[in-house]
């Protein structure tokens, strides 16, 4: 497959588009005011027909749209999902979005699906198989795709790579690029006993396709002490926005994406949140 750029969306802020927002956004692009970009779960346009294509192509005749796919379980012992990744193939051919991304997980064991996106290991054979399933998605995409960094609660014992340098050599390895979860950078490293801005400043920006942002909980576990849960279901928080200020100085403007997936807000905040992301973007693209 040949290479392909990894920034083809807007170096802007995008937000996540929900189904309660699709007039709003409509109306806010009659007023010259709508979002520089936005992300969709494809698995919510998976139907041939419908409400959810009528509103998302109105939409997408307007601005660049992503999709953010949490289907494909590549980790997964048998693969990446043959029936999500042909719905996604189709779902592509129709709307040609500016980027497409998964995530460094699993969610299936056939007959099985788990609502959730589970840590895979950070082993030889675990990247050997990584490497070839997104090489796999890939081809059959025929477009380059980017990965996300987890959010994690709990390390295998057993690893044998850090997590950074297990992004970098499957981004050398299989041609894809990094979607930085910043957010989830932070929950990992206060459940983990990290440091995440030493994390982040690992990153090589040059893998770095997209970037994430969003709100997460944090609550106490059963033995007394306290978890983050990775709930984008509030504002961003201010150890955050300082985070992707940290990364953006270094790395340069790129396409920011305000996540709000629970509790989602009315679209004025959600705005606004993005608002706050292109103050941050401003000066690095001066």
């Amino acid at each position: 497959m040949p290479p392909a750029p990894l920034h083809t969306l807007p170096m802007r802020a995008g937000i996540g588009l929900k189904a309660r927002h699709y007039a709003d956004v409509l109306a806010a692009a009659e007023r010259g005011a709508a979002p520089a970009w936005a992300e969709v779960h494809p698995q919510n346009y998976f139907g041939a027909g419908g409400p959810p294509h009528r509103w998302l192509t109105a939409i997408a005749d307007l601005i660049p749209i992503s999709f953010h796919s949490v289907g494909l379980s590549l980790g997964s012992a048998a693969g990446a999902d043959r029936d999500e990744l042909d719905a996604l193939a189709r779902l592509c051919d129709r709307y040609q979005p500016a980027m497409v991304s998964d995530h460094l997980s699993w969610s299936n064991t056939p007959p099985d699906k788990f609502p959730d996106l589970l840590p895979i290991p950070y082993t030889d054979a675990a990247l050997d198989h990584f490497v070839r399933e997104v090489g796999r998605v890939q081809d059959r995409l025929g477009r380059r795709i980017l990965i996300e960094n987890p959010s994690r609660y709990l390390a295998y014992a057993r690893d044998g790579w850090d997590e950074v340098s297990f992004l970098h050599e499957l981004c050398r390895r299989s041609g894809c690029g990094l979607l930085l979860d910043i957010n989830n950078v932070e929950v990992s490293a206060f459940n983990l006993g990290l440091d995440p801005a030493q994390w982040l400043d690992a990153i090589d920006p040059a893998f770095v396709g997209e970037i994430h942002v969003a709100g997460h909980a944090v609550k106490d576990d059963r033995d007394g002490g306290r978890v983050a849960i990775d709930d984008h279901g509030s504002s961003v928080r201010e150890s955050c926005w300082a985070l992707l200020a940290r990364f953006l100085r270094r790395a340069g403007p790129r396409p920011v994406l305000v996540e709000w997936d629970s509790d989602v807000p009315d679209f004025a905040v959600l705005m606004a949140e993005a608002a706050k992301a292109d103050a941050l973007l401003e000066p690095v693209d001066a």
